[in-house]
């Protein structure tokens, strides 16, 4: 891959010269097409720059100032296609999708792992650490609450006309966490007899991550439009960290057609 080389005095430049953000707008048909549409858009306007603090410190990253992922059916194309003779492995499948939707479903988590969206939708609990002599245990205090069937009981129970019915991944601890929740809220609205799904991620990988995450958010808003008795609609995804890490500059050029483009 040809690498444009920016001095740090020319990033600097560039970086006053680009006095505002620059949001930038996805309207797409399905999953796929979002995906697509999104590293097209990014490998042409994204900013590039090193990663400070945070997973792959160190390494560079190539990110949209802000974005808005408006995906009008979701369900028609859930993976992303990789056109034969591309010779690039697919970002992720449908088993694969299968199985995090456990994840989400569900508060199982595994010793190593300080939360999972799913235990933060289904079973929440807040971390404490107590203890001493100089001995620490995290305890952990359930919060008693399963936000996804607490949703689907408002709508059912209450009706549509309401901007209460939201799932919070997010919670103020996280600030000290090494790697906190990227996904931190799960918004909804019913309107036009469908279920509409509005996400907020801080950090999203636009290669893995948004495939697979939206992937499984878009199972988990088919079960909970059936339960509530109403058709599956929309998703629109919005953030200020959707970005592409080195490592995958080459795959998106090859999947964009983009081959001649530097970076």
């Amino acid at each position: 891959m040809t690498v444009r080389f920016r001095s740090p005095a020319l990033l600097l430049k560039e970086e006053m010269e680009r006095e505002f953000l620059k949001p930038v707008f996805i309207d797409a048909f399905d999953l796929d097409d979002a995906w697509f549409q999104c590293l097209s858009k990014i490998l042409e306007e994204g900013y590039i720059y090193t990663v400070e603090r945070g997973s792959y410190k160190g390494q560079r990253r190539l990110e949209f100032d802000f974005v808005v992922v408006r995906v009008r059916k979701p369900s028609h194309q859930i993976i992303p296609i990789i056109p034969e003779g591309m010779n690039i492995p697919a970002p992720t499948d449908m088993e694969y999708i299968q199985s995090y939707l456990s994840y989400l479903l569900t508060a199982s988590k595994t010793e190593t792992e300080d939360y999972t969206y799913g235990e933060r939708l289904v079973e929440p609990k807040i971390r404490i650490k107590e203890g001493s002599n100089g001995k620490e245990m995290i305890k952990e205090i359930p919060l008693n609450i399963n936000q996804i069937e607490e949703v689907i009981k408002i709508y059912r129970e209450e009706g549509f006309g309401t901007n209460q019915a939201i799932m919070e991944i997010g919670m103020p601890q996280d600030i000290k966490l090494k790697d906190p929740p990227c996904l931190r809220l799960i918004d909804t609205r019913i309107r036009y007899g469908k279920l509409h799904f509005i996400l907020y991620f801080r950090s999203w990988d636009l290669w893995g991550g948004f495939p697979s995450n939206l992937g499984g958010l878009q199972l988990v808003k088919q079960y909970m439009a059936e339960e509530i008795g109403v058709e599956d609609g929309e998703i629109i995804a919005v953030s200020k960290g959707l970005h592409l890490y080195e490592y995958s500059w080459e795959l998106a050029k090859i999947r964009t057609m983009k081959h001649n483009l530097k970076l």
